[in-house]
């Protein structure tokens, strides 16, 4: 499963594939790029082999101007948004649920982000940095 969300709306856009690998990273890039045409994207990336592969030099060339991946420190999760919208995701679907197949998860799954598809405040919280200093 690839996913983003954008802080400021709360929209999460999410893909499902096969295996996470250089190809399928490539396709969601795609997706993400024609969901905000007029847009420069920020994508906040853990440190995951195929998001360093040299394969997506052509996309990230052909998107220099639209498209920035920003790497985050090893063992770092807590810093990149969408983890929090997996957290979330997790709590509502897996937690203390027996869903007997795959398919159930999955249908759940599209059920809870059709709420995260357009502007919504709980994408907003989710996906805010907090602090305690």
């Amino acid at each position: 499963m690839f996913g983003c969300v954008e802080p400021k709306t709360g929209i999460v856009i999410t893909h499902k594939a096969d295996r996470g690998n250089t190809k399928t990273f490539f396709n969601f890039l795609i997706i993400v790029a024609r969901a905000y045409p007029d847009q420069k994207i920020t994508m906040v990336l853990d440190n995951v082999r195929y998001h360093h592969a040299k394969r997506l030099k052509p996309i990230l060339e052909k998107y220099n101007k639209r498209i920035e991946l920003l790497y985050l420190p090893a063992y770092s999760p807590d810093l990149n948004p969408v983890e929090r919208i997996w957290w979330y995701m997790r709590k509502k679907i897996t937690h203390n649920r027996y869903l007997e197949k795959m398919e159930d998860r999955i249908k759940c799954f599209d059920k809870l982000m059709e709420g995260f598809k357009i502007e919504n405040e709980m994408g907003k919280n989710l996906s805010k940095l907090i602090v305690n200093i």
